[in-house]
């Protein structure tokens, strides 16, 4: 009976920590496990409800494992029924197969739901008003444009609460992966390309966002706060942005394209009043993300020294 309580207290504390892990451990609003959005909440219930359901499968096994082992394991005067010719039990057969098959029905299921409701080019607010932010991934910071506000930053997204965002996606350099795990999955971008990505923040928060595809010496560094605001500390934010950035026209946005991390960016553009990990800027050309992006459809390759992300971008005469 020793043996069996080990087995069972060990079973035990595996659910524990399984319990533990799923209500989430990482550190305030950097995960979706601590979401600070509906779309993050939603993704957050689907890996729990998948979870638990794997867990009806699972914990048998584990439970019954140590159990079966140790009742028939080889002993003097043991009590269990001795069959060698034993091969086949209905209603073994009928849990160890069905039991499975619900599960992966009940799964597949919640799974097309939830693709269809996590959409990322689906508005989770309807046809409500958005705040629409272009995205450039460059080596290695991200370059956000707000059009209609005629701003743009670098390691900094500002964006209001209760408010859907609409994030329109692409790369000046090789493909990145865009992710705010607090308020929505990763979304892959490519040169040339556009992506779409919809966000909604609940309250008040500070957040990190990251790229999470390799591309080179600067990837762990790229990384940029996500400032979740009410609606008078955005419009605050706003101004500030206008009243203290430079101006961002082709000469600015060639430097900033250069291969370096925001940090790097920030001391050759940055001014004392701006934030030691951010850059502010004003926006010269309100067209100047589809001119990135247009840049690709010419019908011809780009020089390497007007490509970002070649070491030999700016070295040349220019884009």
């Amino acid at each position: 009976m020793t043996k069996v309580r080990t087995a069972l207290i060990s079973v035990t504390t595996l659910m524990v920590l399984l319990v533990v892990l799923s209500t989430g451990t990482a550190g305030a609003s950097d995960s979706f496990m601590d979401p600070q959005g509906p779309i993050a909440a939603v993704q957050k219930a689907h890996l729990l409800r998948a979870t638990w359901l794997i867990l009806i499968a699972v914990v048998p096994v584990l439970v019954l494992v140590p159990l079966i082992a140790l009742r028939y394991r080889r002993q003097k005067g043991g009590t269990a029924a001795y069959r060698p010719d034993w091969d086949f039990s209905p209603r073994l057969e009928m849990v160890m197969w069905g039991v499975p098959v619900v599960i992966v029905t009940i799964l597949s299921i919640y799974l097309w739901k939830a693709t269809h409701r996590l959409d990322p080019y689906a508005a989770p607010f309807g046809d409500e008003p958005a705040v629409q932010v272009h995205v450039v991934g460059l080596d290695w910071k991200w370059l956000f444009i707000y059009p209609d506000l005629g701003i743009a930053t670098v390691g900094e997204m500002g964006i209001p609460v209760k408010q859907q965002i609409a994030l329109t996606l692409t790369t000046d350099t090789v493909m990145q992966s865009f992710m705010i795990p607090a308020l929505a999955g990763q979304i892959y971008a490519m040169p040339g390309m556009t992506t779409q990505l919809h966000l909604v923040a609940d309250q008040p928060e500070q957040m990190q966002g990251e790229n999470t595809q390799y591309n080179g010496r600067g990837f762990t560094k790229q990384k940029f706060e996500t400032l979740a605001l009410s609606a008078d500390d955005f419009d605050a934010w706003v101004e500030t942005v206008r009243q203290n950035g430079i101006v961002l026209d082709a000469a600015t946005y060639k430097t900033v394209a250069m291969r370096s991390d925001r940090d790097e960016v920030q001391q050759a553009l940055g001014t004392s009043d701006m934030p030691e990990s951010a850059l502010y800027f004003r926006l010269d050309d309100g067209d100047l993300f589809h001119s990135i992006l247009h840049r690709y459809h010419s019908g011809q390759a780009l020089p390497h020294d007007q490509q970002p992300g070649t070491a030999s971008y700016g070295q040349g005469g220019g884009q």
